[in-house]
């Protein structure tokens, strides 16, 4: 059986509608699939790190498929970059850069004072309200690489409206990535209005060639 970890984006949850349709989807084809709360319960404490070693508990060595959404995507990325077990990814929007992005995206006044605060403020979709986010996240993103060099076969889907992670970032990414295909898609950030073409394309990409699961 076809072992997929969905992996949500920042601010969200495993119950997201993203989240469960790919969930009915997949199982609907036989995979078995895991969508991991990747905060733990502790959404004010997240760090990159902390995610990669929530991955890292649910796929247990064994070899697995990577669905990533945003953050996700790029958590993903990373975890494939340092687990040769994975067998293929799709990436949704993937948040390529993510440190950087953040930086950019509140400025130099905003990130000196939420150094100094040590914790921001940020609407998490998941509960619908907002919640405090320790400084400790970005601390700990500009340790990794804004493009994780992963060889396993990937497809990229990316909305070409997206304006929370350009479709830059996949472009360049898919550019020094002969493994990974991207498809532009007529769409923003959230891809809900493509899941139609999204999840068929998505599992026929996962389960036309990954590995089974060990036993």
């Amino acid at each position: 059986m076809t072992r997929v970890l969905y992996l949500h984006g920042f601010a969200s949850a495993p119950s997201s509608s993203k989240a469960r349709s790919f969930r009915e989807h997949l199982e609907g084809v036989g995979a078995s699939v895991e969508i991991p709360d990747l905060a733990s319960g502790d959404f004010e404490h997240l760090t990159i790190t902390a995610q990669l070693g929530v991955i890292e508990r649910c796929a247990k060595g064994q070899p697995v498929c990577l669905v990533g959404s945003s953050m996700g995507g790029y958590l993903a990325a990373l975890y494939a970059a340092r687990h040769p077990e994975v067998s293929r990814l799709v990436l949704l929007a993937p948040a390529f850069g993510f440190a950087r992005r953040w930086a950019e995206y509140l400025g130099p006044e905003r990130v000196a004072e939420w150094r100094q605060r040590g914790v921001l403020e940020v609407f998490h979709y998941g509960d619908n309200r907002m919640h405090e986010l320790h400084y400790g996240l970005l601390e700990d993103a500009v340790r990794y690489e804004p493009f994780p060099n992963f060889r396993m076969p990937a497809l990229i889907l990316h909305g070409i409206h997206d304006d929370v992670v350009p479709v830059a970032s996949s472009r360049e990414f898919t550019v020094a990535h002969s493994n990974a295909r991207l498809e532009v898609l007529e769409s923003g950030h959230q891809l809900l209005d493509v899941l139609p073409y999204l999840l068929p394309r998505a599992t026929g990409f996962l389960m036309n060639g990954a590995k089974p699961s060990l036993k």
